[in-house]
């Protein structure tokens, strides 16, 4: 465990109950985002190849060199 990870949980410990729930909502929170993020970024890749058929063409190279 590193020295942050140690001075957050300390602080978390010094919270009244209430708020402790309000933290772990929040790092719920914050770990659902990130799932959403790494989800969205593999489609992404995932999706590349099926457009790039549509995206490397000679018709659509003028607008690349914009």
């Amino acid at each position: 465990m590193t020295a942050t990870e140690q001075v957050l949980i300390e602080k978390i410990k010094q919270l009244p109950p209430q708020r402790m729930a309000e933290v772990e909502d929040f790092v719920d929170f914050l770990r659902a985002r990130e799932d959403e993020q790494r989800i969205t970024h593999a489609a992404m890749r995932a999706s590349e190849p099926s457009f790039a058929q549509v995206w490397d063409n000679d018709e659509d190279a003028v607008y690349d060199r914009i």
